[in-house]
C-alpha cells in the first residue's frame, strides 16, 4: 500500500461545526470533491463552496426525521473498499460508487444530553447511528481513509492537509484511526452506563478521556496520570501544578470536610490522607489556631482545608506555615493576596459537584469496586448501651470525632475535645496500639484528655482499649458495636461510670 494518500474526496458529516470552515475552504482550495448531510450540507453551501449531498449518491433521501441518512452500501463502500484490491476497485466502478478519502465526523452530544437532565426521549435521539458507524468504517480502513471522528481534531487535521497540498502519511492515517476508536469506544461506554440499571449484572465500564500527565507518582521512579476532569472540581488560583500524592491528599481532605458542609466554621489539616489537625469554632481563624494546635509539626507540607470562606486575619495566620495545597468554597480578595504571597503554594476553590458514588481500585490482576460510604453516624441513630449516659456536649463530640474516625485509616482511634482533635492512631494493626499512639500524642501536645471522647472505627473485641481510656480521663466512647463480647466492654464502662453509644456502623478504611 502507498504510504501517501492525497485526499480527493471528503464526507463531512458533523454536530459541531465549530473550527469547520476553514477545513471546508482548504478542501475546496484543494479541488476535493465535498460530500454531506443535513445541517453540514447547509453549512458549507452557505460558505458559497460546492458540496454534494449524499442523496445524489445514493439516490435515496434522509428518512425517519434523519435517522437514516449516510446508512447505504454507497456510502460505506466508498469507505471500506481497499484500493490495492483490484476486485475491491471494479467493484466500485460497477456499482458506480465514489471513494471517499477522509470521513469527518462529530458525534450528537450524549453525555451533554445526560448530564443536562434532558428527558429520556432526547437523550435517546442523541445516541448517534450513523456517525458511529461512519467512524468505525472510516478508522477500520486506515490504510486509504483518514478518519477525523471530533472536534478537538479539526485543528490537527487542517494543519496536517495545509503542509503538503492535501496528502497524509500512513503514521497519520494511524494516529487519527486510534483517536477514533479512542471516541467510539468511550461514546458507547457512555451509553452503555447510562442504560446499565440492572443490580443483578455486574459489569464495569470505565472510560475515561481527560488524562493528566503528572510530574511523577508517588515516587520520582513511578510514572503517574490522572484522569478526571479537575477543573469542574476546583478553580485553581495560585501555585504549581499537583503532584500524585498532592492528589491523593485533596481526595482525602475533600472527602472529609463534605461531612461538615453546612456545619459552624470548620478547619482540617491533613497529612498522608489522615487528618493531623481538625477544629470547628464561632470563626474560620479561629477553627484553624485550633486545628494547627492539634499538631503543629505534622502540618508542616499538609493539607489545608476549611468549609467556608477563608478571611484576612485565618489568611495571616496560614502564611507562616508552609503547607502544599489550601482549599476553601472562596476567599476575601485581601486574603487571596496573603496567600498568594508564596508563588509555589496551590490555592483551589471547591466547587459544589458531586463525586462519584463508586469507588474504584486495582487488586491483584483485577479491580474492586464498591459503594462509597455514604453512612454518616448522627445522633439520632445512636444506642445508647451503658448506663451513664453521654452529656449533650459529649454527644456531639462523638459525632464530630466519628466523622473523622470515619475518613481516617484503620485501625483507628480519633480523640476529641470541645469540637477540637486532641489526637489519633492512624492505620495501626492493633486497635490497642492505635489507642495508645494517640494517648501518647496529646499528652505529647500537652492536651489534658480529661472530658475527652474516644471514637473507634470498629468494635472492641476485649474491653481492654475501655480501661485504656478510662485510666486517661476519657469519659465517653462511640463504637460501631457487633462483637460476640461487646457486653465485657459495656460491664466495664459501667463499673466505672464511662459512657458508650453503639453507631451499628462500622466505618474500615484501608
Amino acid at each position: 500500500m502507498s504510504n501517501e494518500k492525497t485526499v480527493k474526496s471528503a464526507l463531512i458529516s458533523v454536530f459541531s461545526k465549530d473550527g469547520l470552515e476553514p477545513i471546508v475552504k482548504k478542501l475546496n482550495e484543494q479541488g476535493v470533491t465535498i460530500y454531506s448531510t443535513g445541517g453540514t450540507e447547509k453549512f458549507i453551501k452557505d460558505l458559497g463552496i460546492d458540496v454534494v449531498p449524499v442523496e445524489d449518491v445514493t439516490s435515496y433521501p434522509s428518512i425517519l426525521g434523519g435517522r437514516v441518512k449516510t446508512l447505504h452500501p454507497k456510502v460505506f463502500g466508498g469507505i471500506l473498499n481497499r484500493q490495492n484490491n483490484a476486485s475491491d476497485v471494479k467493484e466500485l466502478e460497477a456499482f458506480e460508487i465514489p471513494q471517499i478519502d477522509v470521513v469527518i465526523v462529530d458525534l450528537y452530544p450524549f453525555e451533554k444530553t445526560v448530564a443536562s437532565g434532558a428527558s429520556e426521549q432526547d437523550i435517546i435521539e442523541k445516541i448517534d447511528i450513523g456517525g458511529i458507524s461512519l467512524i468505525r468504517a472510516a478508522a477500520k480502513n486506515f490504510a486509504d481513509v483518514t478518519c477525523v471522528a471530533s472536534v478537538n481534531d479539526y485543528a490537527e487535521f487542517l494543519e496536517i492537509i495545509s503542509k503538503d497540498n492535501g496528502s497524509i502519511s500512513l503514521e497519520d492515517r494511524k494516529r487519527f484511526a486510534t483517536k477514533a476508536f479512542n471516541v467510539s469506544s468511550h461514546y458507547d461506554t457512555a451509553i452503555f452506563n447510562y442504560f446499565n440499571k440492572n443490580e443483578d449484572e455486574v459489569v464495569l465500564k470505565i472510560s475515561e478521556t481527560n488524562g493528566k500527565v503528572l510530574r511523577y507518582g508517588e515516587n520520582p521512579h513511578q510514572r503517574g496520570f490522572f484522569f478526571g476532569n479537575f477543573d469542574e472540581m476546583f478553580t485553581k488560583l495560585n501555585g504549581k501544578e499537583l503532584s500524585y500524592n498532592n492528589l491523593l491528599d485533596v481526595d482525602a481532605a475533600v472527602n472529609l470536610i463534605n461531612e461538615f458542609k453546612n456545619d459552624a466554621p470548620t478547619f482540617a489539616i491533613l497529612k498522608h490522607n489522615n487528618s493531623c489537625g481538625f477544629a470547628q469554632r464561632e470563626t474560620i481563624h479561629q477553627a484553624y489556631v485550633d486545628a494547627l494546635a492539634g499538631d503543629p509539626v505534622s502540618a508542616f507540607g499538609g493539607i489545608l482545608i476549611a468549609n467556608t470562606e477563608i478571611d484576612t486575619a485565618t489568611a495571616q495566620e496560614i502564611s507562616s506555615l508552609f503547607c502544599e495545597v489550601i482549599i476553601a468554597p472562596s476567599y476575601t480578595d485581601e486574603a487571596l493576596e496573603i496567600l498568594k504571597g508564596k508563588k509555589n503554594r496551590i490555592i483551589l476553590v471547591l466547587n459544589d459537584v458531586e463525586l462519584p458514588q463508586t469507588n474504584v481500585r486495582t487488586c491483584l490482576n483485577g479491580i474492586l469496586v464498591q459503594d462509597r460510604n455514604n453512612v454518616t453516624d448522627t445522633i439520632e441513630g445512636l444506642t445508647y448501651v451503658t448506663n451513664t449516659k453521654p452529656s449533650q456536649s459529649e454527644l456531639e463530640d462523638l459525632i464530630f470525632a466519628s466523622k473523622i474516625c470515619k475518613h481516617t485509616k484503620s485501625n483507628t482511634i480519633v480523640l476529641v475535645k470541645n469540637k477540637q482533635l486532641f489526637a489519633s492512631g492512624t492505620g495501626q494493626t492493633s486497635r490497642v496500639d492505635a489507642l495508645e499512639q494517640a494517648i501518647h500524642k496529646a499528652k505529647s501536645f500537652e492536651f489534658d484528655l480529661n472530658g475527652a471522647v474516644m471514637a473507634s472505627d470498629a468494635f472492641f473485641p476485649f474491653p481492654d482499649c475501655v480501661e485504656i481510656a478510662k485510666n486517661a480521663g476519657i469519659t465517653s466512647v462511640i463504637q460501631p458495636g457487633g462483637s460476640i463480647k461487646d457486653q465485657l466492654s459495656i460491664d466495664y464502662c459501667n463499673e466505672n461510670n464511662v459512657s458508650m453509644v453503639f453507631t451499628g456502623t462500622r466505618h474500615f478504611k484501608h
